[in-house]
């Protein structure tokens, strides 16, 4: 819960705030209280009307407010808060922030805090994926300065998918638990001011408008790792394909589709000091996706030519300069299981492979319980078979402990 804690929102003009909206009443339900400010493109959006009736505050927009400045009013908003949210953050504040520019009474906040910030981004996939929105992203991202997304879905203009979308109300509530209200009387964890990033899922691959290629795989390891993460005092940053479980508390889940968004999500999420790549990755796609459904017809059974997709632990785990520290991947075998784990390690740039065999017999896949392999430089451990929180709580003791050495 949030009780007696002091949110501090500031909405930039995005079509997403009027999810915002939602947040205020999301964050009062949980007895925190909530003061807005907002950018005069965000009033184009939604107005301070709704804002203020939502958080039981008058909301805050001019700069040059004489009632609020006599003591110096953008000061004090900055400094009163426990957290300061920016949602939607726009690529345009976001920018602004990362040079220092305070030309309205939103920046002058953000400029001037020295609280932590949380940005739940919202933009079109492209303005997102520019160069420019990512290096200011890293450019922010440290001590201070924390974020939520962006999902991946529908945009607001025709046509338009992908990463982008502001994470919803309730994993914005989520991550600001995560930041300002611990468990009591907890003690800091092993990775407490850590950031791991964890995939899970399976990925889904379109043939057509209707069809598309993918696994078995559930979900249920990967965000039993994120789980564990969070558990351990971590920031947690979980990229998830479709899957129908929960996503764990206090974790920030970006959603993915296939395995190019998946890569996408997880270079805009870095860096981090643990990546762990549970996810069940696709390995192929076809090479041009059908516009329409593809019918059965006299020609015959339609050829699916098909493409490799991008191999996400091999991209990170040799990335030059994005790295983290320590870099864990599974893989999911059916035959020489720890042959084949062997020679992954090697190939892939890991410290670590967490290797099960997912044949139909053992009930692995989708199922509760999981038998690993341990492989690193050091050797293989044979694992007993424990339930997957147990394997997750055993793996993050395993990481917490490679990164400390």
């Amino acid at each position: 819960m949030l009780a007696d804690k002091r949110i501090l929102l500031v909405m930039s003009g995005g079509i997403a705030a009027y999810k915002a909206l939602e947040l205020i009443r999301r964050l009062k339900e949980r007895g925190a209280s909530v003061r807005v400010v907002m950018t005069k493109a965000a009033e184009e959006f939604v107005t301070p009307l709704s804002a203020g009736a939502l958080s039981g505050d008058r909301v805050y927009s001019d700069l040059f407010d004489l009632t609020a400045e006599h003591d110096i009013g953008h000061i004090k908003l900055s400094r009163d808060a426990d957290l300061i949210v920016v949602a939607p953050a726009t690529a345009n504040i976001i920018a602004k922030m990362a040079a220092g520019i305070a030309d309205d009474l939103a920046t002058n906040v953000l400029l001037a805090t020295d609280k932590p910030i949380l940005l739940a981004p919202a933009m079109n996939p492209r303005m997102w994926a520019n160069a420019a929105t990512q290096r200011n992203v890293a450019w922010l991202k440290g001590e201070r300065v924390f974020t939520v997304g962006p999902n991946v879905g529908s945009m607001a203009e025709r046509g338009e998918f992908g990463p982008g979308r502001m994470a919803e109300p309730m994993e914005i509530v989520a991550a600001i638990e995560a930041l300002v209200a611990p468990a009591p009387d907890a003690a800091p964890g092993p990775l407490s001011g850590r950031h791991v990033l964890v995939t899970s899922g399976p990925t889904h691959e379109p043939i057509d408008p209707v069809r598309f290629l993918a696994n078995r795989s559930s979900g249920k390891q990967g965000h039993a790792v994120a789980a564990a993460a969070a558990r351990l005092g971590a920031r947690v940053t979980l990229v998830s394909g479709p899957v129908t479980i929960p996503d764990p508390a206090g974790v920030s889940v970006v959603r993915v589709e296939t395995a190019r968004q998946m890569l996408a999500a997880v270079e805009a999420a870095l860096p981090a000091d643990i990546a762990i790549f549970a996810a069940a990755v696709a390995d192929w796609r076809v090479a041009t996706e059908a516009e329409e459904k593809l019918k059965k017809g006299p020609a015959g059974v339609p050829q699916l030519n098909l493409v490799e997709n991008p191999d996400i632990l091999a991209s990170i785990g040799r990335h030059p300069s994005l790295r983290p520290k320590v870099v864990i991947g599974f893989a999911a075998e059916t035959e020489n299981l720890v042959a084949n784990a062997s020679a992954k390690l090697q190939r892939k740039g890991a410290d670590v492979i967490v290797a099960n065999d997912v044949s139909p017999e053992t009930g692995i896949m989708g199922g509760d319980r999981n038998h690993v392999r341990f492989v690193s430089a050091t050797g293989v451990e044979d694992w007993p078979e424990a339930d997957k929180a147990a394997v997750a709580a055993e793996i993050l003791a395993r990481a917490a402990r490679l990164l400390a050495g």
